[in-house]
C-alpha cells in the first residue's frame, strides 16, 4: 500500500473535479491509506474490480456501533436503519421494507411523476427571461414531491427540511449536525404517531402496521429510521442523478444531438449519466471485522473503509475511454447504487424520475443549454453526495 494520500491537500479542486486524483490513485493501486479533510483516516477503495469485490464481502460490516465508532450525535434512531446494520438485522428489515418497492408499484407512480413533472416545467417555462436554476426549478422538487406523497408525508416546510437533509448528508460542524438531529427526529417521531392514529393510504402507514408471516413488525426507532433513510435517500440522490446528468448532457452536444435524434437512447444514456458523474461519490462507511485482503492489500482489523463508487465507475479496466460521456457505451457493471445486499432499494424510482424527467425537458425546452461555464459550479461539501449547488440553464 502507498504512503497515506492527504485529501485535505486536495483542496477545492477535488470537490469540483476528483476523477483526475482518482485516476492519480488507480495507477498506484486500487487501495490506498488515506486521510480525509476531516482527519480521520481510512482505507480508501478506488479500483473498480475490489470496490465490487468489497460491496459483496460479508467482512466487511456496516454497523459503526460494533466497530466503537458511536457517537452523542449518532445514538438517535434517524440511524437505526438497514443502510448501518449487517445480516440478520438487515435483511429483517429490508424483507419489511422490500414489498413497497417492487417494480410493479414503482411503475405504478409513472403517470403522477409526469404530472409533478409537467407542472414543474410550465412555472420553469413561465421565466421572462428563459432562465432557471435546474436545481431549484426541477432537480429538487421533483423527488421530494414524489418522496413526500410516496410516504405520505403532508406539505412540510420543504427548505427546512432541504437543511437539515444537507447538514446530515454532509455535516458542516458537530453542533449543527447536532440540531438537525434532534429537529428531524422530532418531526418524524410526530408524523409516525399521526399515522398510528390515523392511517392513510401511504407508505408510512403501511409500514406502521407492516408485519411479516411471523408477526414481526418495526419498532418505534426503526420506524424513524426507516423514515429517514427513506425521505433523505429517496430524493438526494435523484436530485444529484438530475444535476449531475443533465450537466454532462450539455456540456457535450454531440452527446446531446445524438439523444434528441433517438428517443430510444435514453435508458442507456440514464446510465452513462450514473457512470459517468453518479450522485453518491462513495458508498457509507464498512468496517473490517477482521484483517482482510482487498486489491492486494492488507487491511488490518477494524479500519475504515470507504469503497469510492465514483472512481469504481470510472476505471479504464472496466471502461474503454472511461472518461468519455457517451450514450452508446456498454454500461454494464457500474456500481452508481450500489451492489451486494446493500444495493440502493430505490434504484428504480430514481431511474424512472430521471427518464421521465430528461425526456420531458428535452422535449420541452429545444434550445436548452448551460448558462455557466461548467467548470465553475460551486459543489456540495462532502465526499458522500456529489452534485452541484446550482445548474444555472437556458432555452432561448
Amino acid at each position: 500500500m502507498s504512503e497515506i494520500v492527504d485529501l485535505e491537500a486536495y483542496g477545492a479542486d477535488f470537490a469540483a473535479d476528483p476523477y483526475p486524483y482518482y485516476a492519480k490513485m488507480r495507477a498506484q493501486g486500487p487501495v490506498h491509506h488515506a486521510r480525509l479533510p476531516n482527519g480521520m483516516e481510512v482505507r480508501l477503495v478506488v479500483g473498480h474490480e475490489a470496490v465490487r469485490s468489497a460491496l459483496n464481502d460479508s467482512r466487511l460490516n456496516k454497523d459503526w456501533r460494533a466497530a466503537g465508532l458511536t457517537r452523542e450525535v449518532d445514538e438517535s434512531a434517524l440511524f437505526h436503519h438497514m443502510l448501518d446494520m449487517d445480516p440478520p438485522h438487515h435483511t429483517r428489515l429490508r424483507k419489511l421494507v422490500a414489498r413497497e418497492f417492487t417494480a410493479r408499484r414503482v411503475e405504478a407512480l409513472r403517470p403522477r411523476v409526469q404530472q409533478i413533472t409537467d407542472e414543474l416545467l410550465d412555472a420553469m417555462a413561465a421565466a421572462p427571461d428563459g432562465r432557471a436554476d435546474l436545481v431549484e426549478a426541477l432537480a429538487f422538487p421533483l423527488p421530494i414531491t414524489v418522496i413526500c406523497e410516496l410516504l405520505g408525508v403532508p406539505s412540510m416546510e420543504r427548505e427546512a427540511f432541504r437543511a437539515w437533509s444537507n447538514e446530515l448528508v454532509a455535516p458542516t460542524g458537530e453542533e449543527a449536525a447536532q440540531e438537525a438531529v434532534k429537529a428531524m427526529t422530532a418531526y418524524l417521531v410526530e408524523l409516525i404517531d399521526i399515522k398510528r392514529g390515523t392511517p392513510g393510504d401511504d407508505l408510512l402507514s403501511a409500514l406502521v402496521r407492516t408485519s411479516d408471516e411471523d408477526g414481526d413488525r418495526l419498532s418505534r426507532d426503526e420506524l424513524v429510521g426507516m423514515a429517514f433513510l427513506l425521505l433523505v435517500a429517496g430524493h438526494e440522490t435523484t436530485v444529484n442523478l438530475l444535476s449531475n446528468g443533465m450537466r454532462a448532457l450539455l456540456s457535450h452536444p454531440t452527446q446531446l444531438a445524438a439523444l434528441r435524434a433517438d428517443g430510444s437512447l435514453l435508458d442507456n444514456a440514464v446510465e452513462e449519466m450514473l457512470r459517468y458523474d453518479g450522485p453518491v461519490e462513495t458508498a457509507t462507511w464498512r468496517f473490517a471485522s477482521e484483517p482482510i485482503d482487498i486489491g492486494g492489500s492488507r487491511i488490518p482489523a477494524g479500519s475504515a473503509v470507504v469503497l469510492v463508487l465514483a472512481s469504481a465507475s470510472r476505471d479504464p479496466e472496466q471502461f474503454a475511454a472511461a472518461d468519455d460521456f457517451d450514450i452508446r457505451r456498454e454500461t454494464r457493471g457500474h456500481v452508481a447504487f450500489g451492489h451486494g445486499i446493500h444495493f440502493c432499494l430505490g434504484a428504480p424510482l430514481a431511474r424512472l424520475e430521471a427518464r421521465i424527467a430528461i425526456r420531458a425537458l428535452l422535449d420541452r425546452f429545444p434550445g436548452l443549454a448551460l448558462d455557466a461555464d461548467p467548470n465553475a459550479l460551486d459543489w456540495r461539501h462532502g465526499m458522500l453526495i456529489r452534485g452541484p449547488l446550482h445548474l444555472p440553464i437556458r432555452w432561448s
